[in-house]
Formats: C-alpha cells, structure tokens, sequence
C-alpha cells in the first residue's frame, strides 16, 4: 500500500484514510484476493464513516483507490445503502420505512406526525443538530409497522409497533445519552 498518489494538477495526495487507519485497512485487504479488492468497499466505507458520521468524498477517493475501483463506484455503493452518508447530519439518524406495506399500516401519517412533533421536514436535522429524520425503503418489518430504525454511535436499533409519542420518548432517550457525552 503505498501512502499517495499523483493527482490531476502533479502533486502527490496523501491517502489520509490509508494513513489514519492502517493496520485495520490492512487486515480488510488481507480477506480479500488481491484481483478482488473491490469487495472490501463496503468494511472500508464503515471505517471511514466511523470516524465522523460520513464519508467524506475524499474517503470516498481514496477507498476507490484502495480497492482499484473509480470514485464513482464507491459513491454508488454509498448513495444505494442507508446505512451510508455522504454529509454530516444528525448524531441520531431516525429512519422510517414508508414503502407501500408500511404505508398501509400508517407509516406516512407516522412520518408526517413525529416530523411536526420536531418541527422539522423528512430528511432534515433538527436545529441542536442531534436528529435527522428520513424515509426510507423496506426495513423487514412490515408486519410491525409503523417502525423506524435508529442510527446512532451505538449501533443500529430498531423499534417497532411506534405511535409519533412513542417514538418521541425514545428519541428523548437517545438525546439525553447524547448530551451526557
């Protein structure tokens, strides 16, 4: 692995993920077959993200050069999960599911209710910077809808059989532990 690359303009950019996290980088690449780098994108992205909420473009330039892959196929795996961000948002990010089975178990009027009780809109953070709130496709648990599931330093938590009350109180929850940080 070498710690940079000539850029367009000639001058060497350092690989700063490379640099940050080596040895775990390292042992990412290791389970891979060295034709087959581009399958280790996904664990080098939850590196990167781990860090700071996100992955930076530059994280994602210099995953695409880790794995030999162009910053574009790295930035499609991003855009396509959920679990990935391209932009600092939220500290708690609150995904709702609302596809059509959801929907049907009242998840738009979910969404709508527990977006006003903040006062914000879908896909905003709320103005401490702590929340964000997004809708998003099929969480496998449609027969528990309304649900969400919640990102945060933590983990991933899902919570289902959820009125815009009841979620409020586990937001609360998760705000207060942030806050004691």
């Amino acid at each position: 692995m070498n710690g940079g690359k000539r850029s367009t303009n000639g001058r060497i950019r350092m690989n700063v993920l490379q640099n940050k996290y080596t040895k775990e980088i390292k042992d990412v690449l290791a389970k891979y077959p060295e034709d087959q780098k581009r399958a280790a994108v996904m664990p080098l992205l939850y590196i990167a993200q781990r860090g700071q909420g996100f992955v930076s473009k530059h994280d994602m330039q210099d995953i695409a050069e880790l794995c030999e892959i162009t910053s574009t196929d790295v930035a499609s795996i991003v855009g396509f999960y959920t679990l990935y961000h391209e932009k600092p948002e939220g500290k708690i990010r609150i995904q709702v599911c609302n596809d059509l089975p959801c929907a049907l178990r009242g998840a738009d009027e979910f969404l709508e209710a527990l977006c006003d009780s903040l006062d914000i809109g879908v896909g905003e953070t709320t103005p401490d910077g702590l929340v964000t709130i997004e809708a998003v496709m099929c969480l496998a648990a449609c027969d528990r809808a309304p649900m969400f599931q919640a990102q945060t330093g933590k983990g991933i938590h899902y919570h289902e059989h959820q009125t815009a009350e009841s979620a409020l109180q586990v937001i609360d929850e998760y705000r207060a532990r942030e806050e004691k940080k």
